[in-house]
């Protein structure tokens, strides 16, 4: 098997046909191990929010006042350090990795010369050809950059770009309400920036949970956040003393920055896949079918090039489905019902299955069980008022259908919902199951209660059945 790309996606593709048995090996350049993933996207972003939060004491406000700051001047140099250390560190891992599995790294940049040939550019001048039985695809994406726009890496970035300047600014327009746009918005707001956020849709994020989403927003505006909804970035122009963003309205926005985080583009336009019958769309991304193969048999595409969630997670073991499906290994059905979304903005963001209006455009009966932050002893410790944890149960049968959370270690917190629903258990479970305490793990026995609690006056008013009432 020939993987193209060592991001997360490709990297347990080869890894995983390596386990099988078979000869792997991954096409990758010289200074992107690790992909997008590592590089520039998930691991630098995350490492810098990390060090946001240290830096500007943020999670500490709420005990110490809102002046509390570790630091006062916090420089780029200081964001920096610890995202090249957490990076290169990663980089060292992959590499291990991939050699302990025998996994060849071919360096260079590869182009199809047939379905089952490929040609590398080594950047040495000497091109050289491989060829497989098996292809994957796990190229990734880049930012989508908007022709009108003068990118310059330094006034106006992109999401790549943005890791490498050379300042925090003090003030910032943000173009785009999507996840990348609203983490950056929130790591920038937190470091004391005045940001703007401008989204052409009349809300962002609108494919998680409208009450989360609206907790969020309510803490970014907090931290002084101005949201353009429903507008669209006619012109930016570039001056001397910063940039001036024009909207279509005729609405003008003077800013230091101006990050645009239009989307991302599937890498695709130098791999000439049409040579091994395989095609992309405008946006560079790849279909497949549900077992991640290409029009062409042999070949299969896994990651962030074939959309849609586009995550670390979900393209980790898309690659090693991919790679078992290639090799007639069996392989459990994927439940994508039960797959968590996590947003990295301050606070954090997650999500796995069904939200409220999902649940009511296919007309499912649901009780909601809410618990608070403020309410629980781990929440007062860590000093988060802001934080919630929704359960979504079915009216009839009681088995958990969704869980939204919104505050500290959300990201965290969420696949102890997603566990019980995998195992297709019910708000039961989670009532009578005992959490250690001081936890914010105790919000799911809290809000199970809330949910059994609404279920059993239900039950009470219509008379069906002799019931006990559960404590508060």
């Amino acid at each position: 098997m020939l993987v193209i790309g060592s991001g997360p996606a490709g990297q347990k593709a080869a890894i995983a046909a390596a386990k099988l048995g078979k000869r792997a090996a991954v096409i990758e350049r010289r200074d992107m191990i690790g992909g997008v993933c590592i590089n520039t996207g998930t691991i630098p972003s995350k490492t810098m929010r990390e060090a946001v939060l240290y830096l500007t004491g943020m999670t500490q406000r709420e005990l110490y006042g809102q002046s509390y700051r570790l630091k006062d001047e916090i420089t780029v140099s200081d964001l920096s350090a610890r995202t090249r250390h957490v990076v290169d560190r990663e980089i060292d891992v992959i590499r291990n990795q991939l050699s302990r599995n025998r996994v060849a790294l071919l360096p260079g940049i590869a182009r199809f010369i047939s379905p089952h040939e490929l040609r590398i550019d080594d950047g040495t001048g000497d091109d050289h050809q491989v060829s497989a039985e098996k292809i994957v695809i796990a190229v990734g994406t880049k930012p989508a950059r908007p022709a009108s726009v003068a990118f310059d890496g330094s006034t106006i970035v992109d999401s790549d770009q943005i890791l490498d300047m050379d300042r925090v600014p003090n003030s910032m327009v943000v173009v785009g309400a999507g996840v990348i746009g609203i983490e950056y918005a929130s790591m920038f707001a937190a470091l004391g920036t005045k940001v703007t956020v401008v989204e052409k849709r009349p809300a962002m994020l609108d494919f998680c949970d409208r009450e989360i989403v609206e907790a969020l927003q309510y803490r970014l505006r907090d931290l002084a956040v101005t949201f353009r909804f429903g507008e669209t970035v006619k012109i930016v122009e570039k001056h001397e003393s910063g940039t001036l963003t024009i909207l279509e309205s005729g609405k003008r926005i003077p800013a230091d920055t101006v990050l645009y985080s239009a989307g991302r583009q599937g890498v695709t336009d130098a791999l000439d896949i049409e040579a091994a019958g395989v095609s992309a769309s405008d946006r560079g991304r790849i279909d497949v079918d549900e077992s991640f193969r290409t029009s062409a048999q042999h070949i299969y595409a896994v990651g962030d090039v074939i959309g849609f969630p586009a995550l670390a997670a979900t393209s980790m073991e898309q690659g090693r489905r991919a790679a078992y499906h290639a090799f007639g290994e069996p392989i459990g059905t994927a439940n994508v019902d039960v797959q968590p979304i996590g947003i990295y903005t301050i606070p954090e963001i997650s999500y796995v299955g069904r939200s409220e209006d999902d649940l009511t455009s296919e007309n499912v009966p649901f009780e909601v069980g809410v618990a608070r932050y403020r309410e629980l002893a781990r929440g007062a410790i860590l000093g988060d008022s802001y934080g919630m944890l929704k359960l979504l149960v079915h009216a009839e049968n009681r088995k958990l259908l969704g869980v939204h959370v919104f505050g500290t270690n959300a990201t965290e917190l969420v696949h102890i919902g997603q566990t019980v629903m995998g195992l297709d258990g019910t708000v039961d479970y989670l009532v009578d199951a005992v959490f250690n305490y001081p936890t914010l793990a105790e919000s799911y026995k809290v809000a199970a209660l809330d949910a059994a609690n609404k279920m059993r006056a239900i039950a009470r008013v219509t008379g069906d059945v002799e019931v006990t009432e559960l404590p508060e």
